[in-house]
């Protein structure tokens, strides 16, 4: 099964979490989710947006810390998981989930503080009508992340079941110019692909970590290694005219 239906399907949903965020694949949780936290800052009564957001891990992460936020995703199933991950941790009254397009947006202009969508873009068949619904109901900070085309994720990336669209910096800065953003910061990260982390314990995820981040800090000449063949980027920008 591929795409849009794989994505939506009951068993994908369930075991969305476990297969991803379990062994190696911690390290690539807490990485994300320390990337949230950082570019949006005290999140406390802030009306935030995650688009794409699948089983709840960051809406439930903001929530516990004072969010009101909405969480929109295409997948019924990926809600249910949310749901049920937020009435876990007490923090339901504050989330709303809502099955929806990203495309079409069902909100007013500059109605949230914050939208972000995390693991979005690289599946987005439509990117810069997404960035542009984002930058259209955001009255300030935007932030996503993406998958990088001279990473090594190119050598697996056909095998994906719903494919990967890989960005170079200009594509980005394209995005943003377009839809009216203004790139405030960026970050470059994991220069080994994710799959390889998924599939090895924890223990020994955090030696190749720690490798990993070593080697992304390397410096060849005028040539960052890190942010030439890192796997992501985490991108935070702002609207235009925002303060």
């Amino acid at each position: 099964m591929k795409g849009k239906e794989w994505y939506q399907a009951d068993d994908v949903a369930r075991e969305y979490d476990s297969k991803r965020f379990s062994r190696g694949g911690r390290l690539i949780d807490d990485r994300e989710k320390r990337a949230v936290l950082e570019a949006l800052g005290p999140v406390g009564g802030k009306k935030i947006l995650e688009i794409a957001c699948g089983t709840g891990r960051f809406t439930a992460l903001l929530a516990e810390r004072g969010a009101n936020i909405v969480g929109l995703d295409i997948s019924a199933a990926m809600l249910a998981q949310g749901r049920e991950k937020a009435r876990s941790v007490g923090v339901a009254d504050h989330i709303e989930f809502l099955r929806g397009d990203a495309a079409r947006l069902p909100f007013p202009d500059d109605h949230f503080d914050v939208v972000f969508a995390m693991r979005f873009f690289h599946l987005a068949e439509t990117p810069a009508k997404f960035m542009t619904e984002m930058a259209r109901v955001s009255k300030n900070l935007v932030f996503f992340d993406t998958f990088n085309e001279r990473s090594t994720r190119v050598a697996y990336n056909w095998l994906l079941p719903m494919g990967s669209h890989l960005y170079s910096t200009e594509q980005v800065d394209r995005l943003l110019d377009n839809a009216g953003l203004r790139l405030v910061s960026d970050e470059h990260d994991f220069l080994l692909p994710y799959g390889f982390y998924r599939k090895i314990p924890n223990g020994v995820a955090e030696q190749f970590r720690d490798v990993d981040t070593s080697l992304g800090e390397a410096a060849v000449g005028p040539w960052d290694v890190g942010d030439a063949l890192a796997s992501v980027s985490y991108w935070t920008a702002t609207v235009d005219g925002a303060e």
